[in-house]
């Protein structure tokens, strides 16, 4: 098969590594790609926002699948268009993207199906939104209700941060969701939906904060492990039945099946699994550790999917763990520089059980740079969440980028559980 992949971070580049371990995969394309998946495929500077673009080349190079990485091309409707011109794509379209596309339609879904969320309110006017903040209890969660490439989100201790964060959120989308702080773990769970049936794929714990310890502001993520402990044969089984499984019945029931991979981050509270919000697309990094783990061919699971033929399909996974440390670039999520020279790749590589993904790299002159804020992401399997963690430390430690950091706490919660290590 010939396959289109859009997207250029370190889970278009894990899913692209993935990709080409099928039998049946006879070319790969990616658009924009990176230094990294330039590797393993054929890059090409096609604009994803041009869908008429897209659909010439894919006729002209007789794609048989596209696969959208990113939401903002789903959210625009790119997947519509495809599907459209009779070209298989895995990724849903704009209706159903609306899941991680708008706060609001994703809260409706769940007051209509059913699904346990957070209490919320929503507003399009600063002064209804700080009336209403003034008076909630603390802390209280302010997101943006658009995309906000993962930091649109923060948690106000404070009175006053509560106000600062309407400030800074309301530009972004136009409106806002104000809602209560769930107490519990947060975990991450992801699923592969036909349009009628889901398949669970696995969980995941991710890293907001850019900081050790969870300390400074939200990020795109700084690192992920999978499997996560908290997420137990049980809990996964309430997950399906109780917010993957309804939220597809009633997308399904308005007429919008679902198509792609679903992304439900969560909560697991002292009453179970509550919803705080969904993504379109698999995600970043927790992607690189999904990919890192399975056992099953992904193109074939792609093409099941888009083709709604998921019924009866369980994906296999190694029991290994498996963990990914983000390093960015010197000032990430603040500002920062491009260009900088990253050396020492061959020798990470080199570690037992190590992958790295490329997240923003550029060749220049033949060097490699970093072209971005998250720029690597150094994956390992191990036998126990220790091993993962020691290998993917000892990788990043060979790598020569006196411009990049990393968080030094990667899984620091299944760490603290004694029967993971």
């Amino acid at each position: 098969m010939r396959v289109l992949l859009i997207g250029s971070g370190g889970r278009e580049h894990a899913l692209a590594w993935k990709l080409r371990q099928s039998a049946d995969l006879s070319a790969l394309f990616c658009a924009p790609g990176n230094a990294g998946m330039a590797e393993i495929a054929t890059c090409t500077a096609l604009d994803s926002a041009d869908s008429d673009a897209v659909i010439a080349f894919c006729r002209d190079e007789a794609i048989d699948l596209v696969v959208v990485g990113p939401e903002a091309p789903l959210v625009a409707g790119l997947a519509d268009r495809l599907m459209e011109a009779g070209i298989r794509v895995f990724g849903p379209g704009a209706y159903a993207a609306q899941l991680e596309g708008s706060k609001q339609f994703t809260k409706e879904i769940c007051r209509e199906a059913g699904v346990p969320t957070a209490a919320h309110a929503h507003f399009t006017d600063a002064a209804a939104a700080k009336s209403h903040a003034a008076d909630h209890g603390l802390p209280v969660v302010i997101k943006a209700d658009g995309l906000a490439a993962g930091k649109g989100v923060i948690i106000a201790e404070s009175r006053d941060a509560a106000m600062a964060a309407i400030d800074s959120l309301l530009p972004l989308s136009g409106s806002l969701v104000i809602e209560e702080f769930l107490d519990g773990e947060e975990a991450s769970f992801f699923a592969l939906v036909d349009g009628g049936h889901a398949v669970a794929l696995a969980g995941a714990q991710d890293h907001k904060r850019v900081g050790d310890g969870d300390t400074g502001p939200n990020t795109g993520g700084m690192g992920a492990y999978s499997p996560a402990p908290v997420v137990t044969e049980t809990m996964a089984a309430r997950i399906m039945a109780e917010i993957i499984e309804p939220t597809v019945q009633a997308l399904k029931d308005r007429g919008h099946p679902y198509r792609g991979v679903l992304y439900a981050g969560l909560m697991i509270t002292a009453d179970g699994p509550k919803l705080i919000e969904y993504n379109c697309r698999f995600g970043d990094p927790e992607c690189q550790v999904l990919m890192a783990r399975l056992d099953s061919d992904l193109l074939a699971l792609m093409v099941a999917t888009a083709e709604g033929r998921l019924a009866g399909m369980a994906p296999r996974w190694s029991a290994d763990t498996a963990l990914t440390v983000v390093m960015a670039t010197t000032g990430y999520p603040g500002a920062y520089a491009k260009g900088s020279v990253i050396g020492g790749m061959e020798d990470a590589g080199a570690v037992e059980g190590v992958t790295v993904f490329h997240a923003g790299t550029a060749r220049d002159n033949g060097a490699l740079t970093a072209a971005g804020g998250r720029v690597l992401n150094v994956t390992a399997r191990g036998d126990s969440v220790e091993q993962a963690r020691e290998r993917a430390y000892a990788a990043v430690d060979r790598i020569d980028w006196p411009e990049g950091f990393c968080r030094r706490d990667i899984a620091w919660r299944a760490l603290k559980r004694p029967e993971t290590t």
